[in-house]
């Protein structure tokens, strides 16, 4: 029988603060969740603010599975301006400490900038070689912390967007013990869902689980796209993977708390019915 929990990623309130929606997710019978960092969400420079998210997380018996790291076009942990790298290595460590309060197993943290394109490979390599300086700094903060640093697989179109990019970081970084996170979303509109599984595999330890239609990253429910949720079930069973799978759905500012989880339920639900047609 698979036994991979099913948590809700937080990212779809992302316009709403974490301390508002906490209970409504409880009720809706997810017991495990991911936090994200969006500072509309969780000011996660504010440590009391972090403090009575994790209080009421205590209280509602909620488990924080992990933390997704900040991202945006400001934060390039691989900038070739040292001003930059180290405003952006700085706000890392912030989100790390912050999932450390929380109570969170996991950091997930995308290795590379929203940035789109490759530059020349003179170019690249420095990216490349500031980011693995700047992650093994990260590494060893939540090595030190006693939290799991995850790197996720980027949209194809961004800088270290070929999982061979992230493959390459993984074997750079020297402080301590670094694993995976499945994109199922992107993974699948770089068209190489079966690469992806089967390069992360040795170091999986969670998935993003999303769908969408080919075209963009939509962040459906499972099923109500075009991926082939059996066979990626089968896939990640034959890996032998072991960890949670994470919905990371799209929210949208029109949407009550009510309806998003109906979503989310709704995936669910998919999940589950497939969890159950494998074990017979």
């Amino acid at each position: 029988m698979i036994d991979w929990p099913i948590a809700l990623s937080t990212g779809c309130f992302y316009r709403r603060r974490i301390t508002d929606v906490l209970n409504a997710i409880r009720r809706a019978g997810f017991l495990q969740i991911e936090v994200c960092s969006s500072a509309s969400h969780l000011d996660y420079h504010n440590m009391d603010d972090v403090r009575r998210a994790a209080q009421q997380m205590r209280f509602l018996d909620l488990h924080p599975v992990s933390l997704h790291a900040p991202f945006a076009a400001g934060i390039d942990i691989t900038s070739l301006d040292s001003t930059t790298r180290e405003a952006s290595v700085q706000e890392l460590l912030r989100a790390c400490e912050a999932a450390a309060l929380l109570g969170c197993e996991n950091v997930v943290l995308h290795p590379g900038p929203e940035r789109e394109g490759r530059p020349g490979e003179i170019e690249f390599l420095e990216h490349m070689k500031n980011a693995a300086d700047s992650l093994n700094r990260v590494a060893e903060r939540c090595c030190e912390m006693k939290v799991h640093l995850l790197l996720e697989n980027m949209l194809a179109h961004l800088l270290f967007g070929h999982v061979r990019d992230m493959m390459y970081l993984l074997g750079e970084i020297r402080t301590c013990h670094v694993g995976t996170c499945l994109d199922t979303g992107h993974a699948y509109l770089a068209r190489e869902m079966d690469v992806v599984i089967q390069k992360l595999s040795g170091h999986l330890q969670m998935v993003h689980v999303n769908d969408n239609h080919g075209d963009w990253d939509a962040h459906l429910p499972p099923g109500e796209g075009s991926i082939d949720w059996p066979w990626v079930l089968r896939e990640l069973r034959s890996h032998h993977f072991d960890g949670a799978l994470v919905l990371e759905l799209q929210g949208s500012g029109s949407e009550s708390i009510e309806q998003i989880l109906e979503r989310a339920t709704r995936g669910r639900k998919y999940l589950l019915s497939i969890y159950h047609a494998l074990a017979d």
